[in-house]
């Protein structure tokens, strides 16, 4: 979720658009609504959503480390692996088939608009 999220921030700030603080705040708003129902208190809640919050801001100034003119983006492999133990590899096939996807899913971010972005993303093939 952090990095379809974050990968539409970025497509947003590409686009010289400023990111909609509703949008950003209905996700954290359902995140957290989504740990209350898992029964976590006040206090879990506050500390998990601020982990949550270091956890996508790590994301989003980390993912793309380069950027081809054909809009391909080339993914911080030591960041996804952070977050996903099975990837040992950068060259490894599931590597490269989980690259290709962030890949495509940016590409086609950047060719929707901004407006449309966060629900259209519901409709993104592989």
């Amino acid at each position: 979720m952090f990095i379809h999220f974050s990968i539409i921030m970025i497509v947003t700030k590409n686009k010289n658009k400023k990111f909609d603080q509703k949008s950003y705040d209905s996700f954290f708003h359902t995140i957290e609504n989504n740990l209350r129902e898992n029964g976590l208190g006040d206090v879990a809640v506050n500390k998990k959503m601020k982990d949550l919050n270091k956890i996508l801001y790590d994301i989003l100034l980390k993912l793309i480390i380069e950027k081809s003119p054909n809009k391909k983006i080339f993914i911080n492999f030591n960041l996804i692996q952070k977050y996903f133990k099975e990837f040992k590899d950068p060259n490894d096939e599931k590597y490269r088939h989980f690259e290709n996807y962030l890949s495509k899913f940016y590409i086609f971010c950047f060719d929707i608009p901004v407006d449309n972005m966060v629900k259209e993303t519901n409709n993104f093939k592989f």
